[in-house]
């Protein structure tokens, strides 16, 4: 069984989502931008490790990292990561975009047809 990253990246959960900011598109903003900081951290500490651990036990110059060219194949796969990468920093504004075409309550509202009832 694989896993559908780009629709799993998608899902949302029922409902409004709650925004703290001045306005929605601030908030889209911010949340992206930390999607990004999040993401970004993991990579540098991996990459960080990575070649130290690399370096310290001879397998890999100091230099060569800089020097790497990848082969096709490699460029196919980081292509197809870099679209999955970007469907996960993006999602926010996909599924505001998919709560436009389908008419959602709001919790607000389904409060207060609750207690109309």
């Amino acid at each position: 069984m694989t896993i559908d990253k780009l629709k799993l990246a998608g899902t949302k959960a029922k409902g409004q989502r709650p925004y703290f900011l001045a306005d929605k598109q601030t908030e889209q903003v911010m949340s992206i931008t930390m999607a990004l900081a999040m993401e970004l951290n993991v990579v540098r500490e991996r990459a960080a490790s990575l070649e130290a651990i690399l370096v310290e036990k001879g397998i890999l110059g100091a230099d060569e990292l800089d020097s790497y060219q990848p082969s096709t194949s490699e460029v196919e796969k980081r292509s197809i990561e870099t679209s999955e990468y970007l469907a996960r920093i993006l999602r926010i504004i996909q599924q505001d975009k998919e709560g436009m075409a389908v008419e959602e309550d709001s919790i607000e509202d389904i409060q207060k047809k609750l207690c109309e009832e």
